[in-house]
């Protein structure tokens, strides 16, 4: 996949048929494969454009926007990949419309299907994914401990396992070997804080909400948003705290005292503060309040757009997600 070089003519096609209220019934059919808290991940079916996921970035209203964004996803995979983490192929695409926002298109290499970490949670053993989950920590880590070593740098991910793929073979039951190989995908929103200064401009983010909510939005929820994947404890929480949404919360004190026991014994320069249920289930009631409430903002936004506005919607927005 390294040397593959993208059909933007095609893509190019794909934009200018695109529906995004409904992707399948564009003029080139889209197929969506995954849905994010703010983004919609889908592949096309077009034979130059198989083996790739796309996610649709249309909220750029400038040239030095974009500039500024695609140099810090391309400074981000290249900082992921100096600290050791895997990284799929990816590129990205950007087109300029005569009316509304300019539009990013975020390619990465699609991965095998069921390969996702957060798919393994129905189809593995109870130990092979506890096994799974370590080897996220241990990814982790290698953040963490450039964040330690690297003066003025701070990198963070979004770590919870939908985020994360097996590079070998998912297999039907158990997971067999010593070490466990995994590819970070989340790469489209680029967390690199300079001096305690976030680079990524949080405020595209925002431009699929109502105009005259964003200012609420910024002041009670976004800075804690971004905040939560620089904090150790957080990141951590958060991975456990989706088993609720994933279906699995037998799995939640194993989590919990394997997360612990990770950061006694591996990370104990840290001083993680031990994560216990009760704080578990409280992060995932707030976590699963804003983003139902952003959600629920982005529809009324849709809704003003097309019923009293009359003018397109150009954003994809996420199916029902199960919480």
């Amino acid at each position: 996949m390294t040397d593959r070089v993208l059909d933007i003519d095609t893509l190019c096609r794909f934009e200018g048929g695109l529906n995004p209220l409904e992707p399948s019934k564009s003029a080139m059919p889209a197929r969506i494969i995954g849905y994010g808290e703010i983004s919609t991940i889908f592949e096309i079916g077009e034979p130059s454009l198989q083996g790739l996921a796309f996610k649709r970035l249309p909220v750029f209203q400038s040239t030095a926007e974009m500039d500024a964004y695609e140099d810090l996803f391309r400074e981000y995979h290249r900082v992921l990949e100096e600290i050791g983490i895997t990284v799929p192929w990816h590129a990205t695409v950007r087109f300029t419309p005569e009316t509304g926002n300019s539009v990013i298109y975020c390619v990465q290499e699609k991965m095998a299907e069921g390969s996702i970490c957060h798919q393994l949670l129905h189809t593995l053993d109870d130990a092979s994914i506890l096994r799974l989950f370590v080897a996220v920590l241990q990814e982790m880590k290698k953040v963490w401990d450039f964040n330690a070593s690297h003066e003025g740098i701070e990198v963070a991910c979004d770590a919870q396992l939908s985020n994360w793929a097996l590079l070998s073979p998912a297999p039907a039951r158990s997971l067999d070997g010593d070490t466990l190989s995994l590819a970070y995908i989340d790469t489209s929103t680029p967390f690199i804080r300079l001096e305690g200064r976030e680079q990524l401009n949080t405020d595209l983010f925002l431009r699929s909400a109502p105009s005259f909510l964003v200012w609420l939005i910024k002041l009670f929820f976004l800075e804690d948003v971004v905040s939560r994947y620089y904090d150790h404890h957080l990141v951590v929480s958060d991975i456990i705290a989706n088993l609720y949404k994933e279906g699995r919360p037998d799995l939640v004190e194993p989590f919990i005292e394997e997360a612990n026991r990770f950061f006694a014994e591996q990370v104990p320069h840290l001083n993680v503060r031990p994560i216990t249920i009760k704080k578990v289930k409280s992060y995932y009631r707030e976590d699963a309040f804003i983003w139902r409430l952003y959600l629920v903002l982005r529809k009324l936004d849709r809704f003003l757009h097309l019923r009293v506005l009359r003018k397109p919607y150009p954003y994809i927005l996420p199916g029902n997600i199960r919480r």
